[in-house]
């Protein structure tokens, strides 16, 4: 009966316009009362997104199963969910997206559905990170990282009138995403400012030997290159 009633509204949507169609004009179309399209959507606007649902619910399901051992894999390949779902019925999918394009109060609903899927992502990192330092912070970018580029290259192909392989820029997107994410986070990184100059003293005897030992005192987050070149100044090398 959903895709009854989606079909009965996008049929209408097409010839009428979605400001035009009214929830009696649907169900008149589909043959059936409108306690029945109540039934499955809550809103005109819900029967333009009529997959969303289960697709939420079986991006719960899958999340719930994996391990926290590929915690950013894991949320691309939520995200491939969403992106099978469009696949399975492209010509429907391209007209959504230029439906939404064009009527304003969709493209503010479709939001609020991206939303949702971008807080069940952060929610599983949230439970994978646990108490890390900045965990809740880096769940938050992570899932906001994966949504965009899902849609990136979700957005190519729509335009594009479902030509091709949906799969290849999703992929590529989300490759970029994994390569920045699945780098262990480090420290956080030194504030900016002038970097105060590194301090080298020399002549202190250690104690365990004769020869000299080098205390180099310099700010977090110097560069390398600058700490070694004061060791160099302080013992005579080059």
């Amino acid at each position: 009966m959903r895709e009854v009633l989606a079909q009965a509204a996008f049929q209408l949507f097409l010839e009428r316009g979605f400001e035009r169609t009214t929830v009696d004009d649907i169900v008149a179309r589909a043959g059936v009362g409108r306690r029945s399209f109540f039934r499955y959507f809550p809103s005109k606007e819900d029967v333009v997104f009529p997959d969303h649902e289960r697709c939420l619910a079986e991006m719960t399901e899958f999340l719930a199963a994996v391990g926290d051992e590929d915690p950013v894999g894991a949320v691309c390949d939520a995200a491939r969910i969403v992106l099978r779902m469009y696949a399975a019925d492209p010509e429907f999918s391209v007209q959504r997206y230029r439906l939404t394009r064009e009527v304003p109060g969709l493209r503010t609903y479709e939001l609020s559905v991206v939303r949702r899927y971008e807080q069940t992502l952060a929610g599983h990192l949230r439970g994978c990170f646990g108490s890390d330092r900045d965990g809740e912070l880096r769940a938050e970018v992570i899932a906001a990282s994966v949504v965009a580029a899902h849609n990136n290259g979700l957005r190519l192909w729509l335009r594009s009138g479902g030509a091709g392989d949906p799969e290849a820029a999703v992929d590529h997107a989300l490759d970029l995403v994994r390569g920045v994410w699945e780098r262990p986070a480090g420290p956080s990184p030194a504030r900016q400012g002038p970097v105060p100059p590194a301090v080298a003293a020399s002549g202190a005897t250690a104690g365990f030997g004769e020869s000299d030992v080098i205390v180099m005192v310099a700010a977090r987050g110097t560069p390398m290159w600058r700490v070694v070149q004061q060791i160099e100044a302080a013992t005579g090398e080059s």
